[in-house]
């Protein structure tokens, strides 16, 4: 039952005469719409007894439970509200605040090395991704975070406004604010749609897929927004960690979590930690998620933000408590000019970047590395729509020289900021960023003249003034997340390969003992055959049931005669059922120009008979750019349970050594290689593939 009633003449909320039986050690306040961090202090009879951190962005109403001052008897209680949340009801407990949690860490022993920095890719461009070979030799202790965004949540009942788009029709519509394509005025745009569509954060089709991909390319660390007023975005970060946890019980070693907040210490940092701290560190929830450094949760903020003193005794420890709980690095916002003070950590900068938190030897803990910046040579933060802002073909040596209709695609400037990071060779790379996609439309005070009509776009804007990483729809496509895994393995360097096991035959229905010793194991991340039913943007509702046979694992052997081929599934096969089923897809000479994205082969596209599967190869119609693809005999396969095993004959191979990629595939939906990404299952995920060479 509600029992606070505001007092407006007051500025207070009361709830009368209140029983603290014989000792009260916690409060209980519910309360709702707080998507600015507000904070609750509340009064015993006029005395401060306790504050609560009141942050949730939802209609619904949410609970804080926060320590209090030993209270007893009877008292007159009041509340005080900095901010704007909705206060309902309060009561209070003998118990403490924060009492054990049933959240269980995922045990290390349970993530499961994929191995992912032996796949191989070449991009759209012909770029191939560094390999084993390329960059031989593990570097200890390297890490590197990215900034994920969460501010999708909160935006979501907006209709998706795609700025691409819209000025590619109606291109005055950036000088004017009125202009019917963009709709009643939406604070916020897209400046185009990403591959998976206009998500919501909370979508776990997209979370899991995050997951898989950032862990593949080697993301140790996602670090969220929350550099504007006092905004956590709860309602977004909660899902996200529950969907990171339940990729890493499936064995994913998905990215560990950080947040990054206000560039100053403002009053509104206070109220973010104190929220953090009481609703996610201090309960322990989700610590296997928290990305340490020096042996603590790591929180970009400034510790200046804590007052040494709280409202009463309780609160003073708890803000001890939050001090010495976190390793702080608070943000510097220019995008140069380096650090002011030598805690301090940056997020994007123009080339050439500097060093953060520099030892006596020279080594440092941080170099940033950015995709694209809102910056100018005359202004150092600008409008991204500004005239000759930094975008993606700039670069600090050549300036716009590379500028071209497509040269977004080729990330001109990101990898001229990865050699000068690798240069450095820091502990941490940081980069900007995965997934903004959405910015503001303002005038002031981001136009220099005040006359003009022009709609600013701060943060992106095209595809050429832009900064995200994660796919796009039509554009770049995966050049940049390539790029990005291409980068981190030559800023960590690689373990050897798998050993290769001897030559050995197989009885196709043998079954799994047999190729116990068979090496190399080649995995994949368990759970993106999950099937999405998900609210998007404005009207937008995703659905995608493609996800079928889950593909855990794949083993080749060999002997004189013949290539045999095992892959496991998390669950017994379904029968066969069309084209696409459990499909092998085959580069035999690991060339990307001489198949269909470089595949020559490809193995039980089509149905066949019981015990058979279909071999086709690559071929070259007269139509330029087409191709077919052409049945040239038959393969042995056999189903038991969630493995099916292939025997191939070495007569459709290359002669000599084994030198060989390959990718399984299950239920693809559209003949594009962006496809893997996206629906059924493929082992690799996207435009990886495994390798096999003798």
């Amino acid at each position: 039952m509600d029992n606070l009633i505001l007092d407006k003449k007051a500025g207070v909320f009361r709830a009368g005469n209140m029983d603290f039986g014989c000792g009260a050690l916690s409060g209980r306040l519910v309360f709702s719409e707080s998507g600015n961090t507000s904070l609750a202090t509340v009064y015993a009879d006029g005395m401060p007894i306790g504050t609560a951190a009141l942050s949730s962005d939802a209609e619904a109403r949410t609970e804080a439970v926060f320590p209090i001052d030993r209270t007893e008897g009877i008292r007159e209680v009041t509340v005080t509200l900095d901010g704007s949340a909705r206060l309902h009801s309060l009561t209070f407990s003998a118990e403490p605040a924060f009492g054990a949690t049933d959240y269980v860490p995922t045990p290390e022993k349970k993530l499961i090395d994929l191995g992912a920095q032996d796949w191989e890719a070449t991009d759209m461009l012909g770029r191939r991704v560094a390999s084993v070979e390329d960059v031989r030799g593990r570097k200890k202790d390297r890490k590197v975070g990215i900034f994920y965004w969460t501010w999708r949540e909160s935006h979501a009942h907006l209709r998706p406004v795609d700025v691409v788009d819209v000025l590619e029709k109606y291109p005055a519509a950036e000088y004017r604010k009125d202009h019917p394509a963009w709709g009643e005025r939406p604070f916020q745009c897209h400046w185009h749609e990403p591959f998976y569509g206009f998500y919501r954060n909370s979508d776990p089709w997209v979370i899991r897929h995050h997951a898989a991909l950032l862990a593949a390319a080697g993301v140790d660390m996602i670090m969220f927004d929350c550099t504007n007023g006092a905004l956590l975005w709860r309602d977004a970060y909660e899902p996200l960690l529950r969907g990171l946890h339940e990729a890493r019980e499936d064995g994913i070693r998905t990215p560990q979590v950080a947040f990054m907040m206000n560039f100053c210490p403002a009053h509104s940092t206070e109220l973010m930690l104190r929220a953090l701290y009481q609703n996610l560190y201090k309960p322990g929830l989700y610590s296997d998620l928290w990305f340490r450094l020096d042996g603590k949760p790591l929180v970009m903020a400034y510790p200046d933000a804590l007052p040494e003193t709280g409202v009463c005794e309780t609160d003073t420890r708890l803000l001890n408590e939050i001090r010495d709980f976190f390793t702080f690095r608070p943000g510097q916002p220019l995008y140069a000019g380096g650090a002011k003070r030598p805690d301090q950590w940056g997020w994007l900068e123009v080339f050439p970047q500097n060093k953060y938190v520099t030892r006596p030897d020279g080594s440092c803990e941080l170099v940033t590395v950015g995709v694209g910046q809102n910056a100018n040579a005359e202004r150092i933060c600008t409008h991204f729509n500004d005239k000759e802002t930094f975008g993606r073909s700039y670069t600090g040596r050549d300036g716009f020289a590379h500028l071209s209709p497509d040269s977004y695609k080729y990330g001109y400037n990101v990898q001229e900021q990865w050699d000068r990071a690798i240069d450095l060779d820091p502990d941490i790379v940081f980069v900007t960023g995965w997934n903004e996609w959405i910015m503001g439309q303002f005038h002031e005070p981001w136009l220099s003249d005040n006359d003009s009509t022009q709609l600013a776009m701060v943060d992106q804007y095209d595809r050429e003034h832009s900064r995200d990483i994660e796919m796009d729809r039509d554009g770049y496509l995966d050049t940049y997340y390539l790029q990005l895994a291409h980068n981190i393995r030559r800023f960590k360097g690689a373990g050897a390969r798998q050993p290769v096991s001897a030559e050995k035959t197989i009885t196709v229905r043998g079954g799994g003992k047999q190729w116990r010793d068979v090496t190399p194991v080649f995995r994949s991340p368990r759970g993106l055959t999950l099937h999405r039913d998900w609210d998007g943007f404005g009207n937008c509702h995703y659905v995608n049931t493609s996800g079928r046979n889950d593909i855990l694992e794949a083993r080749v052997a060999r002997d004189a005669d013949t290539v045999f081929f095992r892959v496991t599934c998390a669950a017994p096969i379904t029968p066969r059922e069309g084209e696409g089923w459990m499909t092998l897809f085959l580069n035999t000479d690991r060339r990307q120009d001489t198949g269909w994205e470089g595949y020559d082969l490809v193995i039980n596209r089509l149905p066949a008979p019981a015990g058979r599967a279909t071999v086709e190869a690559y071929r070259r119609t007269a139509e330029p750019g087409s191709f077919t693809w052409q049945s040239i005999g038959r393969a042995v396969l056999h189903v038991s349970g969630n493995s099916l095993t292939l025997a191939l004959p070495r007569s459709f191979m290359p002669a000599g050594e084994l030198n060989f990629e390959f990718k399984w595939s299950d239920h693809m939906q559209q003949p594009t290689v962006m496809d893997f990404y996206e629906n059924g299952s493929a082992a690799p995920i996207g435009r990886f593939n495994f390798l096999y060479r003798e």
